[in-house]
C-alpha cells in the first residue's frame, strides 16, 4: 500500500513538473515575441509537412510585414469579422464562449469555438487544429498570458502575419499578393473585406474564388468597418 501511494505521488509530481515546465516554455516564447517576430507557428509547421507530401508538393508562402505597413482597412475588416470587441476585452469573450458551449452541447459535438483574436493567436502559435475542450482550456490560459505580456497592436500584428489565408498562404502580405497582386499596405476596403470574409475557410475559397458567399459576407463586413475601434 505504501509503495502504491508513493508511486501515485511521483506520478502526480511528474505531471505537475511537466505542466509547469511547458507553461514556462510558452511564457518565454511570448516574452521573446514582444521584441522579435515569430519565424513560424504550430499551424504553419503542420501545413508545411502536409504540403511536402501533397501532389504536387508546395511550399509555404509568408512574408512578415510590420503593423504600420498593413492597410488600416485590413485591420478594420478583420476585427469587424472576427472580433469587434478586440480593443476593449482582456483576451477572452466569456459570453461568446458560453454561447458556443451551449451550441456545441445542442449539436453533441464541437461546432463553434467562440475564440477572440488573442485566442486564435494562442492556438495558431502553440496548439493544433484539434477541437476538444482540453485544447480550448489551453487556448484560454495561453491567451491570458499573451494579453498580460503583449500589447494589443502587437497581438494584432502577429495575428495578421500568421493567419492562414489559403493553401500554404500565411500572413496578410502573402494573401494580398496571392489574391490581388498588391502589397498589404495597398489593399482597398473591398479587398480587405473579402480577405476577412474567407478567414473561417480560406482553403475552400482559395480553390473556389467565384463562390458567392465571401462576396455577400464582404458586403456585411464593409458596413461594419467604420464602427470598429482599432487598438
Amino acid at each position: 500500500m505504501f509503495k502504491t501511494n508513493r508511486l501515485w505521488r511521483y506520478l502526480f509530481a511528474g505531471v505537475l513538473v511537466w505542466v509547469v515546465g511547458s507553461q514556462l516554455v510558452i511564457v518565454s516564447h511570448i516574452v521573446w515575441y514582444k521584441w522579435f517576430n515569430p519565424t513560424s507557428s504550430a499551424f504553419i509547421d503542420a501545413e508545411r509537412v502536409r504540403l511536402v507530401h501533397a501532389q504536387p508538393a508546395k511550399s509555404i508562402m509568408q512574408t512578415w510585414v510590420d503593423y504600420d505597413q498593413i492597410s488600416r482597412y485590413v485591420k478594420q475588416a478583420v476585427l469587424a469579422s472576427e472580433d469587434s470587441g478586440f480593443a476593449q476585452h482582456d483576451g477572452i469573450e466569456w459570453e461568446a464562449l458560453e454561447e458556443a458551449a451551449r451550441a456545441n452541447l445542442a449539436h453533441g459535438a464541437i461546432k463553434r469555438g467562440g475564440s477572440t483574436i488573442t485566442m486564435q493567436v494562442a492556438k495558431n502559435l502553440f496548439l493544433s487544429s484539434d477541437r476538444s475542450y482540453w485544447r480550448k482550456a489551453q487556448e484560454i490560459v495561453i491567451a491570458t498570458l499573451i494579453e498580460v505580456i503583449l500589447d494589443k497592436n502587437r497581438i494584432l500584428e502577429i495575428y495578421l502575419n500568421i493567419a492562414e489565408w489559403g493553401v500554404g498562404v500565411f500572413g496578410i502580405e502573402a494573401a494580398a499578393q496571392h489574391y490581388f497582386n498588391v502589397p498589404a499596405s495597398r489593399l482597398n476596403p473591398w479587398q480587405a473585406a473579402w480577405l476577412a470574409a474567407i478567414l473561417p475557410s480560406p482553403k475552400r475559397y482559395d480553390l473556389n474564388r467565384t463562390a458567392g458567399w465571401p462576396n455577400r459576407k464582404a458586403q456585411i463586413i464593409l458596413r461594419r468597418m467604420p464602427q470598429v475601434v482599432l487598438p
